[in-house]
């Protein structure tokens, strides 16, 4: 599959010139999204995401947040790969910074229409956190983010829905029903036979499915509130 968009360099708060993968949308313009990678940087799956997106009719900027740490990077899912995302993502990497860089990018899509979020795995959480500090957002959808139960206090600024594996070894369901707990204005979908990562046809969790379903529960989120 040949991919429509490219990488561009945007500068951000901090000065640093990071890639951003940008296509523009297919057709009519629905609005701008920002959508944010897992830990393995801004890998051809994230790049394809990006891409169905503005098949739907969205520009979508995909910034690489880990472009200080890692200049390029795109892990693959071997243990070695694993280990070194998960030290830029807990250790090397300020996850402050990827919400300023979530906020460069919404404001760069924001003179056009209204600017949507969504993200995977670390991006879920970094679409929870700026749902909730970032200004400019029209509605955020997220996938399995491991850390928005440590943000379980903060509240969305704009409508948000979240997306869970039942089988998710890594979040426990119980963290999933106090997230829905604290939030009944958050739809918190959970797919049953879904595992972590659910949402990659990369990875051997991937479940067509679920995935299908995320992407159409997303679609309606964004069209439900001006895109």
């Amino acid at each position: 599959m040949s991919l429509r968009g490219k990488m561009i360099k945007m500068k951000m708060s901090d000065g640093a010139e990071i890639g951003v993968y940008h296509v523009d949308p297919v057709g009519a313009r629905r609005g701008g999204l920002v959508l944010i990678q897992e830990i393995f940087g801004v890998t051809e799956h994230i790049k394809e995401m990006c891409d169905k997106f503005a098949a739907e009719g969205y520009e979508v900027l995909g910034p690489a947040l880990y472009d200080r740490e890692a200049p390029g990077l795109q892990a693959s899912y071997t243990p070695e790969d694993i280990q070194k995302a998960i030290k830029i993502a807990r250790g090397e990497h300020p996850f402050e910074l990827s919400i300023k860089d979530t906020q460069t990018c919404i404001d760069a899509l924001k003179g056009k229409g209204p600017v949507f979020i969504t993200g995977y795995c670390y991006g879920g959480s970094v679409t929870w956190a700026a749902a909730c500090k970032c200004e400019g957002l029209a509605a955020a959808s997220g996938y399995y983010g491991g850390n928005i139960y440590s943000m379980n206090d903060w509240q969305p600024r704009c409508p948000t829905i979240l997306h869970f594996g039942k089988k998710d070894h890594g979040i426990p369901m119980e963290q999933v029903e106090k997230i829905k707990a604290a939030h009944p204005d958050v739809k918190v979908y959970v797919y049953e036979d879904a595992g972590h990562g659910f949402n990659s046809d990369r990875r051997d969790d991937f479940n067509e499915e679920a995935h299908k379903l995320g992407m159409k529960r997303t679609l309606e989120l964004f069209r439900a509130n001006g895109g």
